[in-house]
């Protein structure tokens, strides 16, 4: 008979466990989960729908502020997700994104401008230099807009929102984008709109 290991003993946690954990990591802030290191407990049937929404065993999460939370100790390593306390790491499913970017407001004209962008769960930020967007196209060319919320993690710009980003598009070295905080991001190739 096979001695059983530590790691066969690991239990994954409940999200309501690591919904304690994670209120406990973050008193004082957003919680540090790239300074965590613990270890990894399995995977958690927790996923995130495109749209943003969470789910929990095939469940949506009702309750924003549980939502918020969990959206506060979210981490990607490399291309898995993982919600990480300082003592248990998860594996989640991500559809697409972990966020989605719902609105912007705009402050300022031209190469000037700033775009001030607030997230599903509340998250807002000024993209530039540290919040990049970009722009991904399948293999169809539908266009899906992303902005760097914080660390690796995107949000998905919703449609009206990117639409908007659209309308104060500039053309600038072949390239048709938008500016924000003296950061030109570029949506496409100025040649792709002309034909």
């Amino acid at each position: 008979m096979a001695k059983e290991t530590d790691a066969q003993k690991v239990e994954v946690p409940s999200a309501e466990s690591i919904a304690a954990a994670a209120q406990e990591g973050a008193k004082g802030g957003m919680p540090p989960v790239d300074k965590w290191n613990p270890p990894f407990c399995g995977d958690l049937d927790m996923r995130i729908a495109r749209d943003g929404t969470w789910f929990y065993l095939g469940t949506p999460i009702g309750r924003p502020g549980l939502v918020k939370l969990f959206s506060s100790i979210i981490r990607k390593d490399g291309d898995d997700y993982f919600l990480v306390t300082p003592v248990e790491k998860v594996g989640i499913t991500v559809d697409d994104a972990p966020f989605v970017a719902l609105d912007f407001n705009v402050t300022e004209e031209a190469e000037d401008q700033k775009l001030h962008f607030e997230t599903h769960v509340g998250d807002t930020f000024v993209a530039g230099p540290e919040h990049s967007i970009r722009v991904a196209y399948d293999d169809d060319g539908e266009p899906s807009p992303y902005v760097l919320v914080r660390r690796n993690l995107e949000a998905l710009i919703d449609r009206k929102s990117f639409y908007r980003l659209v309308d104060l598009g500039v053309h600038r070295d072949g390239w048709f984008g938008v500016w924000s905080d003296g950061e030109f991001f570029p949506i496409i190739r100025s040649e792709a709109l002309e034909t």
